[in-house]
């Protein structure tokens, strides 16, 4: 069947709720992926910050396979190894108490928004609690996610959404302040905002939402399903400014390309929230993906991966810096270890698809950022490569 064909049965098949570029992937080896065609693409996209380890990665592709030999699914009505094996590894590179296995980010994310509620409920004894979140953010696509995603486009159709959340403006304590009430019962952002644009959290701004939480017993969740698993150099970006949540959540590189996710919680919410009956799932927490998380988290200690984000992390930000002050067209650049963003007044949709041309991939986040967030074991010498092609193609636009 010929790329065309293929691309066809999908439009033919498949919900068009994408806008897919039009070529029809294969095979990845290291940091490149190729298409039917056998063309070869630098990643840049990591399949939207997932596959931290890269691709035909033998080891990680080993485990999933001996796991697929041996057990898939049990349901959680029984116990399983491989998951217990990745709750602990997670909970010890975190620091949190308790684990809850979903099946994405946005799961994870309904999780929070439950464990809150449920907390709240338990002290108070009584329900109609509030949740405040941020404008510009982004939390997944799900009803409740969508609730607390700061952005209209997004939320306009399908209204009206879960009620009692209030949104204020992200790195601005005193908006923070002025929307918390005495039925406030958690307070959620993402760590450095992902799809608003690539803003990290600023110091004082994190910390004091920290010390408001702590102030009237409300919960801070911090949504770490991008910017987490050792994207900002730190295994979860808030270990970088010397707070804890109560409540976070994980996703996309947790499995490195298996679909799971994770809302973590101190022992204290865990006393008080969720029990038997208030939550579940069939598929989540499998033995596949626990197998596949629990070797994840192996691989990302003992080859000491937070180093190495951190060392080309700066070199990243120094070739974005070089931009910055090369072409007019760039005029701001953000983000921490490999996750990163440049401001570009070109239409970045263009910028997108004239780099894939050249056998870059890059996607965008909000109307005018380029987002950077390639594998995690990305080289000097590929950034170097990254560089040279997308300055080609402003060159040329």
């Amino acid at each position: 069947m010929s790329k065309q064909e293929e691309i066809q049965l999908a439009e033919d098949s498949l919900l068009h709720v994408y806008n897919r570029f039009s070529l029809v992937l294969d095979h990845g080896d290291g940091v490149y992926l190729y298409d039917t065609d056998g063309k070869k693409y630098l990643d840049f996209a990591a399949g939207i910050a997932v596959m931290a380890l890269g691709y035909n990665h033998k080891e990680y592709n080993d485990a999933i396979k001996a796991q697929v030999d041996q057990l898939l699914h049990t349901s959680n009505l029984y116990y399983n190894v491989p998951t217990a094996t990745a709750a602990k590894k997670l909970l010890k590179v975190s620091g949190m108490d308790r684990v809850f296995f979903t099946n994405s980010g946005a799961e994870a994310i309904e999780g929070a928004i439950k464990a809150a509620k449920k907390y709240a409920y338990t002290r108070d004894g009584f329900a109609g609690h509030e949740i405040i979140a941020m404008n510009h953010s982004f939390h997944g696509r799900t009803i409740g996610a969508l609730s607390v995603t700061g952005n209209a486009h997004y939320r306009e159709p399908f209204e009206p959404l879960m009620p009692g959340v209030k949104y204020a403006d992200f790195n601005d304590l005193e908006s923070v302040k002025a929307q918390i009430t005495d039925k406030t019962c958690a307070i959620i952002f993402e760590t450095i905002q992902g799809e608003g644009g690539i803003y990290p959290a600023d110091p004082a701004f994190i910390q004091g939402v920290r010390k408001l939480c702590d102030e009237k017993d409300i919960l801070l969740i911090l949504d770490e399903i991008q910017c987490g698993m050792g994207r900002s150099g730190e295994m979860f970006a808030w270990q970088g400014y010397g707070v804890k949540p109560d409540i976070m959540t994980s996703a996309k590189a947790l499995g490195c390309g298996v679909p799971v996710g994770a809302f973590l919680m101190t022992e204290k919410v865990a006393e008080k929230s969720l029990a038997p009956g208030d939550h579940g799932t069939t598929y989540g927490g499998n033995p596949l993906v626990g197998a596949a998380v629990a070797k994840v988290l192996e691989i990302m200690e003992r080859d000491d991966l937070m180093a190495h984000v951190k060392q080309v992390g700066s070199y990243l930000s120094q070739k974005l810096d070089e931009m910055v002050e090369k072409y007019d067209c760039i005029t701001a650049h953000r983000g921490v270890g490999l996750m990163h963003g440049l401001v570009c007044t070109k239409k970045v949709g263009e910028v997108s698809a004239k780099a894939l041309e050249k056998g870059l991939i890059l996607i965008t986040a909000g109307s005018d950022v380029l987002r950077f967030v390639p594998p995690l074991v990305i080289t000097e010498a590929e950034i170097d490569e990254m560089a040279e092609k997308l300055s080609s193609v402003l060159e040329e636009l």
